[in-house]
C-alpha cells in the first residue's frame, strides 16, 4: 500500500472497527507532503492550538491568526518532528506556544513605543505652550514697566538694550550728552528692576 494514502485509508477504515490513525502518525506523511494526512492532522489539533493561544494572546482575531501561523509552520517543518522527543500535539503545543508569546510581546513592543512616541510629543507639545505663554506674559510685563518710565528713559534702554546701540550712539540718536544717558539708562533700569521683581 503507497504510504500516502494510508492515513486516508485508516481514516476509512476506522468505520469498519479499526483505529484512526494518530497525530503522531499523520505527522510524518505531512513531512512526505500528505495533504490528506494534514486535513486529518487539522482537524486533530487545530482547536487545542487555538485554545493555548486564545488563554495567551486573548484577542480572538490574532489568536485566529496565530493559530493559522502555526498549522502553516507544522506544514513546512513536520519533516523536523520525530516521534522519540515526545508526542506531536506537544510538539505542535510548544510551536503555538512559542508563537502566541512572541505575538504578544510584540504587541506590547508596538504599544510601548507608541506611548513612548505619544509621551514625547505631549511633552513637548506642553513645554513649547509653556514657554510660548512665559514670554508672552513676559514680553507684557516688560511692556507695562517700560510704559512706567520717563520718555528719555525708555528711548534709551530701548535703543541700548533692543537695538543693540552703544551709549555714545544712542547719546548721538538722541541728541543728548553722553553723561545723561548714562544716568537715565541707570535709572530706568533700576526702575525696570523694581518694576519686573528682579531680586540681586
Amino acid at each position: 500500500m503507497n504510504d500516502s494514502v494510508r492515513p486516508l485509508r485508516r481514516t476509512i477504515d476506522a468505520g469498519l472497527g479499526l483505529p484512526a490513525p494518530t497525530a503522531e502518525e499523520l505527522l510524518v506523511e505531512v513531512a512526505r507532503g500528505s495533504e490528506s494526512a494534514f486535513e486529518q492532522l487539522y482537524a486533530l489539533i487545530a482547536s487545542p492550538i487555538f485554545g493555548l493561544v486564545r488563554r495567551i494572546v486573548r484577542d480572538h482575531a490574532q489568536s485566529e491568526e496565530v493559530t493559522q501561523e502555526v498549522l502553516v509552520e507544522l506544514w513546512r517543518t513536520a519533516s523536523r518532528y520525530t516521534p522519540e522527543r515526545g508526542s506531536a500535539l506537544n510538539w505542535a503545543m510548544t510551536l503555538a506556544h512559542r508563537r502566541a508569546v512572541d505575538r504578544v510581546r510584540s504587541a506590547q513592543a508596538s504599544t510601548d513605543r507608541d506611548q513612548r512616541v505619544a509621551a514625547m510629543s505631549n511633552d513637548r507639545e506642553f513645554d513649547e505652550v509653556a514657554e510660548e505663554v512665559a514670554t508672552r506674559l513676559e514680553s507684557e510685563q516688560v511692556r507695562r514697566c517700560l510704559s512706567g518710565l520717563t520718555d528719555l528713559q525708555r528711548q534709551s534702554i530701548v535703543l541700548a538694550y533692543y537695538n543693540g546701540n552703544t551709549y555714545r550712539e544712542v547719546a548721538e540718536l538722541l541728541d543728548t550728552p553722553l553723561g545723561t544717558i548714562k544716568t537715565r539708562l541707570r535709572d530706568g533700569l533700576i526702575r525696570m528692576r523694581d518694576c519686573l521683581g528682579v531680586t540681586g
